[in-house]
């Protein structure tokens, strides 16, 4: 059996009972739940750099959307105001449109 020890999507779980299998599975606390969206963000952006066909892109970015949206719930934070944040960054430092790449700055 093989161990995963890592934070699964919700319907997961039935996902493997219909398929026949069992499973052992709990509940995460609050704090472990902060934890496990970190780690999960991690392995999820690790795919997203592994990522070669647009497909595989898409599903990526989907997977690490669906994260910034539990982690905004977890934060009790609202989207509008993670977006509100994103534009004032912007506005202020700029975005990632020009792909400029910093080498050195010279003291």
């Amino acid at each position: 059996m093989p161990i995963y020890n890592k934070l699964v999507r919700d319907n997961i779980l039935e996902i493997i009972k219909a398929e026949g299998l069992s499973y052992n599975a709990r509940i995460l606390k609050p704090d472990e739940l902060l934890a496990e969206l970190k780690a999960k963000m991690i392995e999820e952006a690790h795919e997203f750099m592994e990522a070669v066909e647009k497909k595989e892109v898409v599903e990526e970015l989907a997977d690490i959307l669906e994260l910034i949206h539990a982690s905004l719930r977890t934060y009790e934070i609202d989207f509008k105001e993670l977006e509100a944040i994103r534009k004032e960054k912007k506005e202020k430092r700029g975005g990632f449109d020009k792909a400029i790449y910093l080498i050195e700055v010279e003291d």
